[in-house]
Formats: structure tokens, sequence, C-alpha cells
């Protein structure tokens, strides 16, 4: 397991694009800050930049950024700029955030993605690993062998890096003014 971590943060520090487990399904992603790297990710999944991506970020940034979450269940914030950018500053690639500049961020509750974000000392980009439009995958097996080869480093489906929960996110939007409204549950 460690040699498999170890791989992935060097993975993400050269700017490669990663195939990997999150705490709801699978995910593709890369470093935050890398610009290149987000693109490359729109580019492998076939999206429009008007459908942005999340940050999985650490506990300590989240706690300066959302509310507490009293529900057990994965949670992503929508946030404004306002709101995200004094604690992200430039740390965040100007291709990330949605065009109206807010930015999906959340704390995972998975031992893998949480020990990468440490690793890294960054965020990193979570998307859903299918192409657009398509499916979202529960389990490795459902992940279209395209994409796989598309993405620069694959993590393989260990058994206990997987999550159980075959659904996304909840996915909460906070306004300027504080107030919330969600749009998945």
């Amino acid at each position: 397991m460690e040699e498999i971590i170890r791989q992935t943060v060097d993975a993400l520090l050269r700017g490669d694009t990663i195939l990997y487990p999150t705490d709801t399904i699978w995910g593709i992603g890369c470093d935050a800050r890398n610009a290149d790297a987000v693109q490359r990710l729109y580019d492998i999944k076939q999206r429009d930049h008007s459908k942005s991506m999340l940050l999985l970020a650490s506990e300590s940034l989240i706690g300066r950024l959302v509310p507490a979450s009293p529900t057990s269940r994965p949670t992503t914030f929508i946030l404004p700029e306002a709101v995200w950018r004094p604690a992200l500053g430039d740390s965040v690639a100007d291709n990330l955030p949605a065009a109206d500049g807010s930015l999906g961020i959340r704390l995972p509750h998975h031992r893998f993605c949480q020990e990468l974000i440490r690793r890294l000392g960054a965020p990193i980009v979570s998307t859903s690993a299918n192409l657009s439009g398509h499916p979202s995958p529960q389990r490795y097996e459902d992940i279209e062998e395209e994409l796989r080869q598309r993405v620069d480093f694959c993590v393989p489906p260990l058994a206990e890096w997987l999550s159980g929960e075959s659904r996304g996110s909840r996915i909460v939007k906070i306004a300027p003014d504080g107030s919330q409204t969600v749009l998945r549950d």
C-alpha cells in the first residue's frame, strides 16, 4: 500500500492525471495547482469547461471554508469565489473554477485520498471516472477501457480502498450571503 501511495503522489507531482478510488465513486484527478493537468482532465473526459470539477481537500482547509456538515454522507460544497479565494488564493489552477467563479470542494472520508492530499500538500481535483455524458462508474470494472488508457496513472482497485458508496456526493451550494441550497441529496 505504501508503495502505491508514493507512486500516486509522484505522479501528481509530475503533473500526471490519475484514476483513483474516492469516498464516493471512482474518480480521475490531478494536482489542483497544475493548469496543464486540469486541461488534460477536461480533454480526457471530453467535457466542456462550463461543467467544472471539484477539489478534495484537507480537513483544516475545509474547516476554514464551509460550515460543519451534520451528515455522515460525503458532501460537496459549491462555494462562491469570495469564500474560497481568500483561503486558496493562487493555489488553484485558473481553469478549474466554474465560469461564475464558484468552486466545489469536499473533505474525503477516505484514508487513501486523505493521505494523497497530506503528502502532496495541496488539494487534488476529482471528477467521476467516465466520459462526459456516460454513466458514472460504481466499481472499477465499470470504468470504460478508453478512459483507463487516457489517464497517466491508474491506482489498482485494492479491496481496502473501496468505499462501498455507490452514488456521488451530496451537493450543497452556498450563496455569498451564507444561505444553502441542496442541489443533490
